[in-house]
């Protein structure tokens, strides 16, 4: 088999705040491990500040993380970007914040083409054109400026800058959660018909459990800088293993289930035993004293000391 498109080993991210004198470092990512492969689509969910956009940094080089490893196509990340040219990408949540008001979209579109040197003046107005007319746009839209287009129709156009370089690996950071339902149901099928003519990786960041449930192969689930669950798409949804998990999905109205209810608890996760133990609806004293690994259990992977009381019947 061909290596992973990305790959994390172990990666973890610490990051500083407060006063020289008194410094406190929180850790956005633990220990993270985490492949995504050629034509494969990874849904990242989980709660604000649980680490997803670091994640999601971490794979596109924009933050090196303090330990563990990044691989790109089976090798060490290489953290000069001439040397990757066009092969990474990214579509944002607000793309009138991401495209210059004052640029034309065609200049938009090219930009990244313009700064890997690829092509001629001629050769990039003709592949922005093409790239507009496949996200579904028309190529006049070109000589627009952003403000004239429609939210849907802004991210049709981050989607083709993000395309224009033909990238192996692409961050969708909650790139439809900013739009009316009816156009996060065009984008979503745009980014699926995309990835199907490209074969692009692609991890998939959203808050929105619908909507990972229609792209994603796999999701993963984080929860304090930590993957807490790994499950196939198509088993997620019927029974997922982790307490928190079905947390989301409850919150989500994606399960009736009262006894997944998640307590509210302000401040730090503790020090110690898992991370969700002060929050947790099944919590047992084991919990608070021993952090648990991510271990498999059936076709999945979980971390949680009672997560095969979880199972469903055979």
């Amino acid at each position: 088999m061909s290596a992973p498109v990305v790959e994390l080993k172990a990666a973890e991210v610490r990051f500083a705040s407060g006063p020289p004198w008194a410094k406190r470092h929180v850790h956005a990512l633990r220990g993270i491990d985490l492949a995504i492969g050629k034509g494969e689509t990874l849904g990242l969910v989980g709660e604000s500040g649980s680490g997803k956009s670091t994640t999601g940094k971490v794979c596109l080089g924009l933050q090196r993380p303090i330990k563990g490893q990044v691989l790109f196509g089976g090798a060490p990340f290489i953290y000069r970007r001439r040397a990757l040219k066009g092969a990474l990408a990214a579509v944002l949540q607000h793309p009138q914040w991401s495209l210059n008001p004052r640029l034309h979209v065609g200049t938009s579109v090219a930009e990244p083409l313009v700064i890997n040197g690829m092509g001629t003046t001629r050769e990039r107005g003709a592949a922005v054109a093409a790239m507009l007319e496949r996200v579904g746009l028309e190529p006049a839209l070109a000589k627009r400026l952003p403000h004239q287009l429609s939210g849907g129709q802004r991210q049709r156009v981050a989607i083709a800058r993000a395309l224009i370089t033909k990238p192996r690996f692409i961050v969708f950071d909650e790139a439809v959660s900013a739009l009316d339902v009816s156009v996060q149901a065009q984008i979503l099928n745009l980014i699926r018909e995309l990835q199907h003519e490209t074969g692009f990786a692609a991890l998939f960041i959203s808050h929105d459990l619908a909507a990972v449930r229609y792209v994603a192969d796999r999701v993963a689930v984080m929860y304090a800088g930590e993957i807490v669950e790994f499950a196939s798409g198509a088993t997620f949804y019927r029974r997922a293993l982790h307490p928190y998990t079905r947390g989301l999905q409850e919150a989500s109205e994606l399960l009736e289930e009262p006894d997944a209810k998640l307590m509210d608890v302000a401040g730090q996760p503790p020090s110690q035993g898992c991370a969700l133990s002060q929050r947790c609806p099944l919590v047992i004293e084991r919990c608070r004293a021993e952090r648990p690994p991510l271990r498999p259990l059936g076709d999945d992977l979980v971390a949680c000391h009672r997560a095969r009381e979880a199972l469903p019947a055979a």
